[in-house]
């Protein structure tokens, strides 16, 4: 039987906390200030330098076929990383995703090279902007459930959070290319 999304993210929340207070480098304010912190960080410096606060996915059902993951990426780090990559249990395929506008239109599409995220400094991932995308649901994706979403960065590490499902009326930019083969608005 699988581990209860909260057990684990309680169980991270702890080992997040003994690590940053053997550190000394924070204060316990800025742990609780973080929300949906990292749930799994494999021993890399990059993955332990990154975080993703208030992640949440706008609600969406296998019908739907695609939704996103909003947050701000946080990279406490002394240098910039990069996130190449991400996973979901729930989707067949998760891409990196930018908007671009014309005029009046917005168009998403994979954005090359992954996102930066520079050296103490923060990358917003946001209706409109960067998100990562989650396309072929095999699952719904319902108002207030948490869900995980695992990224992998430049450097082979992989990080986990835990995001919140929300209702969302907007983030329904057209797709770049076959639009129809992705189920739709996200």
């Amino acid at each position: 039987m699988p581990v209860h999304p909260r057990t684990r993210a309680l169980g991270a929340a702890l080992a997040l906390s003994l690590a940053l207070a053997g550190c000394g480098g924070g204060t316990d304010d800025d742990a609780e200030a973080r929300e949906g912190g990292a749930e799994e960080t494999e021993n890399a410096p990059a993955a332990g330098s990154l975080g993703l606060d208030d992640p949440w996915i706008k609600a969406a059902t296998i019908e739907d076929g695609m939704t996103a993951v909003f947050g701000a990426l946080v990279n406490e780090g002394d240098t910039e990383v990069t996130v190449v990559a991400a996973s979901h249990e729930d989707a067949e395929t998760v891409e990196l995703h930018e908007v671009t506008t014309q005029g009046a239109d917005a168009t998403m599409s994979e954005r090359e090279g992954g996102f930066p995220v520079p050296a103490n400094g923060t990358l917003q991932l946001e209706p409109g902007g960067d998100h990562i995308m989650l396309m072929g649901l095999t699952a719904d994706l319902e108002p207030g459930a948490e869900s995980t979403v695992t990224v992998e960065l430049s450097d082979g590490s992989t990080t986990t959070f835990t995001a919140v499902v929300k209702e969302h009326a907007g983030a329904n930019e057209e797709y770049e290319g076959d639009h129809e083969e992705h189920g739709g608005d996200h």
